[in-house]
């Protein structure tokens, strides 16, 4: 038995995130993914950029302070290679290439700042042959604080992906007209066939929390009944009761409920009746991605 350890960063616009997966390499079994490691930096990079269209010298220094930390925690946990993107906030923002500068010069972290078709492909690249089913159809969203990537699923295996500038940070600052939410159902609609099974995969950090606030086991799926319910439920309380009374952090108390707007559209569109949630993003598909490369 192997066991190597490779890291992910993925630098989004609502916070920042390092994976550490061990990759145990055995002969005559398949590769196994473990994480080892989940650390997560609230580093609002996305209030700067959709507003201002440049990250401040204050988030530029947060950031420059958490790639540090990263960095010493990647040496002690020994891993040898590591793959860190950026999303909808870097590449958005006019000064996104100088802050990777900054950031290398002052942490050594490389930062490829990726567009939203390679951000859902790398996406697509996780596993999910526990969920997928030949027999029906699969519409993956995976919400992020500046866009949201789709990705239908068929026959088992991805057909199609999008990315679209609805993500929660934006929609918080009121960044999101008609016409985009207009954009996403038109996509959507137009690929799903009247008599198709369709179901979804949730993918996100408010996603996963949601399920959690659920009660639901590991692998049960939410219901868009649930859902709906919960979102209206979120809505009615204040900010502040929902970080005191049901324990929300405070960068997650706003953004859960234009996530689980963005999830009940996508139900509605597409008349999915099922949200699973295994837990996965776009830090496990750079985990797979650095390793089969």
């Amino acid at each position: 038995m192997i066991i190597r350890k490779f890291a992910a960063i993925d630098i989004g616009s609502n916070a920042v995130r390092l994976l550490i997966n061990n990759v145990i390499e055995q002969t005559d079994k398949p590769t196994a993914f473990k994480k080892s490691e989940l650390v997560r930096v609230p580093v609002r990079l996305g209030e700067d950029s959709f507003l201002r269209a440049s990250i401040s010298d204050n988030s530029l220094a947060r950031l420059i302070q958490t790639m540090q930390s990263f960095d010493l925690l990647m040496k002690v946990y020994g891993v040898e290679k590591y793959m860190a993107c950026a999303t909808s906030a870097l590449r958005e923002a006019k000064n996104g290439r100088e802050v990777v500068e900054k950031v290398y010069k002052a942490s050594g972290i490389k930062i490829e700042i990726i567009d939203g078709k390679r951000e859902a492909a790398i996406i697509a690249s996780t596993d999910l042959k526990d969920i997928i089913k030949s027999d029906r159809c699969y519409l993956y969203v995976d919400v992020g604080g500046g866009s949201t990537e789709f990705t239908f699923f068929e026959n088992g295996k991805p057909q199609v992906s999008k990315s679209f500038k609805i993500g929660t940070v934006r929609i918080l600052n009121n960044l999101v007209d008609d016409s985009v939410w207009a954009e996403v159902r038109d996509w959507i609609t137009q690929r799903v066939s009247p008599d198709s099974q369709i179901e979804i995969i949730g993918s996100g950090g408010n996603i996963n929390k949601l399920h959690k606030m659920s009660g639901r086991k590991v692998g049960q799926p939410l219901s868009y009944i649930w859902l709906n319910a919960q979102y209206h439920f979120l809505n009615s309380m204040d900010y502040d009761d929902r970080i005191s009374e049901l324990g929300l952090n405070q960068d997650r108390a706003d953004v859960i409920i234009p996530a689980s707007k963005i999830f009940l559209n996508a139900a509605k569109w597409s008349k999915a009746k099922k949200i699973h949630v295994p837990k996965i993003g776009l830090a496990d598909g750079m985990i797979k991605t650095l390793y089969y490369q």
